[in-house]
């Protein structure tokens, strides 16, 4: 997908390109966070290496591959000829990235890896080639922890080791109780450094994983799966490392002992990608069955899984736990998915989905091509659409938090400071009268700003209506606010009113409250005598649903906080007022103690490490 803005300020009058914002035109094959969970790595079928923002979406762009335009347009060729092969796999570290290229990638039916520099988002200068006799693609590859080195592995079984600042070669690792002189008889389906850079691990297409000294490249120990080995993921902090079979089944084995400890059954179909969280309690893989499950590793069973209507290609966990991005089979997108867990006050495991339970989930639509998918859909017949269930959007989708309005601070802060801010910007003199005061046309007054021009009058009408006239001007003045908030209080939905209130600046809102006082101090019994009673009793309603919702809550705070002081006097004088404003009292404590036992855990974290010496 690609935006394009234009400019013509050329003499000839022509177009120049301003700004462009672009993502993968084919689907991405695999994905990675990057660095503290910003930013994801993601290469495509479209022959682009692009960085994605998690954050700012301006920040995407695709990595440099020297003047792929400039040469494409010389050679009269597409972009797409010029690039390098679609990526299968790569590595990054972020501990080296301002001394040198901290990126490898393997390319399709390449003999050569490269290697790229996130600092200026280009790609490097060494082309990293193995020193093998027999040239075969490279496979797998690694960055060390320490960011200065990366190994190779190649579909023919040769594992190599190269110096990321000079791209020099610095030694093999050999299996010499092979023929072959290379490190596995097939091809190298994966490799993994540990925290110290003590040893290597690599695994082969034939079920072998073999444990290597990382500085003499000599072979320390082996172990035999049985059966083929299609994928591996290795956790360096605890020293995990899973193994995906050829018969879908997940084997955790521990690098130190190199014994099976853990193994996980549950997907029907072909394994496509598997990764740790960040504590190392979580393995998580998606398969071509269209599920993603979770597998928690202390408790040795499943504890989520999800169905998805397109199968999920790829996976990354960011380091922060709180997003996992997967890529589909024929979706160009990257999608996020929110750790649920982290917003539930619960710790209990029990509370999980059971092993046996998957839930069913649809992707959103990120194309046009769907949405006239969707409008063929609605097109068809009532028995047809009436099986297809509508998606609901509730009004808070995360129980026991707040949605905040999104407005300036300073908008919603000046409603508390009003008395304030009028002492402050009074003026010093009174204003003077012009010697010539210039000609208007005659307005008539509005709350909102917007100035609205009297109709001209007839000759006759003049006298008879001026009374008339000035009572409908004074009475109009609040209209458009009554009948908002009438409306909505019949309907029970707020939402319109709410976006009228935001529309407003702190001293028109503060105006249409003050319309609502009550001038004299008859009390009356009667709603109907008393039309500013009733607009204070819905006004009543609605901070009671707002607050009952938790939506715009600093807005609505600050709004109430308002609206108490200058109708508390008369709330406190009118009994049939009181009921209300109880349960507006009830209200409100139960939404700031679920707040406050939220934020308790917080705290206590907070005040923990604060005592606590490192």
């Amino acid at each position: 997908m690609l935006y394009q803005m234009w400019i013509f300020d050329s003499n000839d009058g022509g177009a120049r390109l301003l700004r462009f914002r672009s993502g993968h035109s084919a689907p991405p094959r695999c994905i990675r966070f990057y660095g503290n969970g910003k930013c994801i790595l993601s290469a495509g079928q479209d022959r682009a290496f692009r960085l994605f923002s998690v954050i700012q979406d301006q920040q995407s762009r695709e990595l440099s591959q020297r003047h792929v335009a400039k040469r494409a347009k010389k050679l009269r060729v597409k972009e797409e000829e010029i690039k390098l092969k679609p990526v299968v796999t790569f590595d990054c570290a972020e501990i080296r990235a301002r001394d040198w290229c901290n990126v490898v990638t393997c390319h399709m039916d390449t003999p050569q890896a490269y290697v790229w520099r996130l600092q200026n988002f280009v790609i490097g200068e060494h082309v990293l080639t193995p020193s093998s006799s027999t040239v075969t693609p490279i496979k797998a590859c690694v960055i060390s922890a320490c960011g200065n080195f990366t190994i190779l592995g190649t579909e023919g079984g040769w594992i190599e080791k190269f110096n990321l600042q000079s791209g020099f070669s610095r030694g093999s690792y050999i299996d010499t109780s092979l023929a072959m002189q290379c490190a596995h008889d097939g091809e190298v389906v994966g490799l993994a450094c540990d925290a110290r850079n003590g040893f290597l691990i690599s695994a082969g297409y034939q079920g072998d994983i073999k444990a290597w000294d990382f500085k003499t490249c000599k072979l320390k120990s082996r172990l035999d799966v049985g059966k083929s080995v299609t994928k591996i993921a290795f956790h360096r902090p605890n020293g995990l490392l899973a193994t995906v079979a050829g018969d879908m089944v997940l084997i955790l084995f521990d690098t130190v002992s190199m014994k099976m400890v853990r193994r996980f059954e549950g997907h029907t179909d072909r394994i496509t990608d598997l990764c740790f969280s960040e504590d190392g309690k979580w393995l998580i893989s998606s398969s071509m069955d269209g599920t993603l499950r979770i597998w928690d590793i202390s408790l040795a069973r499943q504890i989520d899984a999800m169905h998805v209507d397109v199968s999920i290609t790829s996976i990354s966990m960011s380091p922060n736990m709180d997003v996992l991005a997967t890529t589909h089979v024929d979706q160009n997108g990257v999608y996020l998915w929110v750790n649920q867990s982290l917003f539930s006050v619960s710790t209990n495991t029990e509370n999980y989905a059971s092993g046996k339970h998957v839930r069913n989930v649809c992707l959103p639509a990120v194309s046009s091509t769907e949405r006239s998918e969707e409008e063929q859909v609605q097109n068809l017949g009532e028995s047809y659409k009436s099986s297809i269930k509508p998606f609901v959007i509730t009004d808070h989708q995360i129980p026991n938090l707040v949605t905040l309005s999104l407005l300036p601070k300073s908008q919603w802060q000046s409603l508390t400071n009003l008395d304030i801010i009028k002492v402050r910007n009074k003026p010093i003199e009174p204003p003077k009268k012009p010697e010539k005061a210039p000609f208007f046309l005659p307005s008539v007054p509005s709350l909102s700003g917007e100035i609205l021009f009297e109709p001209p009058a007839s000759s006759k009408d003049t006298d008879i209506s001026t009374t008339k006239n000035t009572n409908h001007k004074m009475s109009e003045l609040s209209s458009h606010f009554s009948q908002q908030l009438q409306f909505c209080g019949e309907t029970k939905n707020y939402s319109a009113f709410t976006d009228y209130l935001k529309g407003l600046s702190p001293s028109s809102l503060d105006m249409e409250l003050r319309m609502l006082q009550i001038l004299d101090d008859e009390e009356s019994e009667d709603l109907e005598q008393r039309p500013e009673l009733q607009s204070i009793s819905s006004l009543l309603d609605y901070f009671i649903h707002e607050l009952s919702f938790r939506n715009n809550f600093e807005f609505v705070q600050a709004v109430l906080k308002l609206f108490l002081k200058i109708h508390g006097e008369t709330i406190r004088r009118h009994s049939m007022l009181q009921s209300k404003v109880k349960k507006l009292l009830e209200v409100q404590s139960l939404v700031w103690q679920k707040i406050d036992k939220i934020f308790q855990g917080a705290r206590c974290m907070v005040t923990f490490l604060s005592n606590s010496q490192f």
